[in-house]
């Protein structure tokens, strides 16, 4: 089934800004996606179904592949071209609708520049048990100059405060992440891998 992929903009604040590098404030705003909704590209090869794109936060591209049941997602004009777009999960994944937290600095004069996303994402976190449920994992991802890749995870499931460590996570990591050179993690409670 092709699908295709649209954004809505909803600009919803989190409860009080935080404070971010150079007196920028640290505020969130959302947009939601469905890829039965966008403009999709097919694929090529068998078990590749494609990609998807549509319009993101403030106008980012958000692009979204899949193939062998596994998804990819990258974001910006050079989405597919990015680190993010080869980065995904071993075990079956999908992510074909949700919303996407975008973390945003915005300066003293007003300037908003978003700097990373948090994206729920159904994970097969042990691939090598096909019985085992899939779960949500929120997926941080850095978004450029510099780089478009994901810096780290945190499993929804094994976390009651799943949202918050995840917007630290990007708080704190995202600015400074190295793309290529760091490795993503998972921070938080991890449940049993069986």
């Amino acid at each position: 089934m092709r699908r295709t992929l649209t954004a809505l903009l909803l600009l919803l604040p989190i409860c009080g800004p935080a404070v971010g590098q150079s007196g920028s404030r640290i505020e969130s705003a959302y947009t939601t996606f469905d890829i039965d909704k966008c403009r999709h590209t097919r694929g090529q090869a068998p078990e590749d179904n494609g990609s998807w794109l549509c319009s993101g936060y403030s106008g980012v591209p958000v692009w979204l592949a899949e193939g062998d049941e596994r998804m990819y997602v990258s974001f910006g004009r050079k989405a597919p071209d990015e680190p993010a777009a080869s980065e995904t999960f071993p075990g079956f994944n999908d992510v074909t609708e949700g919303t996407i937290e975008w973390r945003v600095a915005r300066s003293p004069n007003g300037t908003a520049q978003p700097f990373a996303t948090i994206l729920r994402w159904n994970v097969r976190l042990n691939p090598a048990n096909d019985a085992q449920p899939h779960s949500p994992v929120l997926v941080v991802t850095r978004l450029g100059p510099g780089g478009v890749c994901q810096v780290g995870y945190v499993d929804a499931r094994a976390n009651p405060d799943a949202n918050e460590l995840a917007r630290k996570l990007a708080d704190e990591r995202a600015r400074n992440f190295s793309c290529g050179k760091d490795k993503p993690e998972f921070v938080g409670n991890r449940p049993p891998s069986n």
